[in-house]
């Protein structure tokens, strides 16, 4: 049933791509792009975002279809379109008035940990959530009275952790397909088939939406996708006791944070920058890295880190 609701999943993300991209064009809801970037990326200048719908509304849809007697998917799906309704309220913000950075970024951190929390409060009370995490390469830990500390930190980090890295055509994606391929088998191998499923067909669904986002891109996922994304994999993790894996699975995910953070750092206290530019992948491409090369390369790391987790 999986696999049938997963390719389900997939042909419905191409025949929406199909009919979305031109319909966004004639809106005029085009991607802003922020001068301070590679000056190659202006040519994407006009490109229709909100291209994570492409993904999100077969998801939902297949998932909460087949698997409707299942709270877990329930849970994860509306965690995750939470997340997509306030990427989408960004990239209108973006779009419509012109605005390239979107919203503040004080406000969307306090929906993040609104919603968040409110997650893991369901997930504790109805999904055993809570139970003993697992730590990587052996060991677990009990997260008692660290439950919701750490699950925000997890959850959010994991929100905006995904969405530093979108931002050349095809690496959010792509990286994403592989830490959701991850948790398919990860829960299917303890037995938790609902999460499972679910990662599988988020995942085909994206793959789906790849064909429209490969370089060059026609969509961009925008907000609406990368932080849908970045939830869903927060989700996953906390809903398969596996949140202190997620930062090894999703390895290319805290190195482009990372990045961000060190340049921040640097910048303030010397004046001067680490990297040509953050986030990480920006700084290959002013390195000489054409889009194609950047993306390859972070596909493979992704899959390194999804094996090293595993391991």
């Amino acid at each position: 049933m999986s696999a049938a609701a997963a390719l389900a999943a997939l042909v419905l993300a191409l025949l929406l791509g199909a009919v979305l991209v031109p319909a966004l064009k004639r809106v005029g809801a085009g991607q802003t792009v922020r001068t301070t970037g590679p000056a190659s990326h202006l040519a994407k200048q006009g490109t229709p975002t909100m291209g994570g719908a492409i993904f999100l509304v077969p998801a939902a849809l297949v998932s909460l279809w087949v698997f409707r007697a299942s709270p877990t998917v329930w849970a994860l799906t509306v965690f995750t379109l939470g997340f997509a309704a306030l990427g989408f309220w960004d990239d209108y913000v973006k779009v419509m008035r012109r605005r390239a950075l979107g919203l503040r970024a004080r406000e969307k951190l306090l929906v993040q940990l609104v919603w968040s929390a409110l997650f893991l409060w369901f997930a504790a009370h109805h999904l055993g959530a809570s139970a003993p995490w697992p730590l990587p390469w052996g060991g677990s830990l009990t997260p008692g009275g660290w439950y919701y500390p750490l699950g925000l930190v997890v959850l959010v980090g994991a929100v905006n952790a995904v969405n530093e890295t979108d931002g050349v055509d095809g690496l959010a994606g792509g990286t994403a397909v592989v830490a959701l391929g991850f948790f398919a088998l990860y829960a299917a191998a303890r037995g938790r088939l609902a999460s499972s499923s679910y990662a599988l067909v988020l995942a085909a669904a994206v793959v789906g939406y790849l064909r429209y986002n490969l370089h060059p891109a026609r969509i961009i996922m925008g907000d609406t996708g990368s932080l849908a994304l970045g939830a869903a994999l927060g989700g996953l993790a906390v809903v398969t006791h596996a949140p202190l894996l997620l930062p090894v699975v999703g390895g290319v995910f805290v190195l482009e944070t990372l990045s961000v953070i060190i340049q921040v750092v640097s910048f303030r206290l010397t004046g001067r920058r680490v990297f040509r530019m953050s986030p990480l992948h920006h700084h290959f491409e002013l390195s000489g890295w054409s889009e194609e090369r950047v993306v390859a390369t972070f596909w493979v790391a992704a899959l390194a880190f999804a094996v090293l987790a595993w391991v």
